[in-house]
């Protein structure tokens, strides 16, 4: 699966492939800043910016929320779904992530 998301700014762009990479982008450089290696057989459904652009979470097999930065934090993991994770969005001001999966459900999961 492959997926593309644009911050709210405008300025970074996030694209994932099969590779189980997710690459962020700076489109003011039109360069490639930073890659965050995923482990093998991940597959990436979902990625979404907060409106801030300094959070990305990734839906997959779980749920993931970066840090943007120089280093590109993993800030947490959650693994509540019985199936992978599909799309993942932020809540208002980023005050809660939710994620839909094949399993059939929604969860809601405290960003802070």
């Amino acid at each position: 699966s492959s997926g593309i998301n644009a911050e709210y700014g405008g300025y970074y762009l996030a694209t994932s492939a099969d590779d189980e990479v997710v690459k962020l982008w700076d489109l003011r450089k039109l360069k490639n800043f930073k890659t965050i290696s995923l482990e093998d057989k991940y597959t990436v459904r979902g990625l979404t910016f907060d409106n801030s652009g300094h959070y990305l979470a990734v839906a997959g097999p779980d749920v993931r929320l970066y840090q943007i930065s120089k280093q590109c934090d993993l800030v947490t993991t959650w693994a509540s779904h019985t199936q992978d994770a599909t799309d993942v969005r932020f809540g208002p001001n980023a005050s809660y992530i939710a994620s839909v999966s094949n399993d059939r459900t929604l969860k809601f999961y405290s960003a802070n």
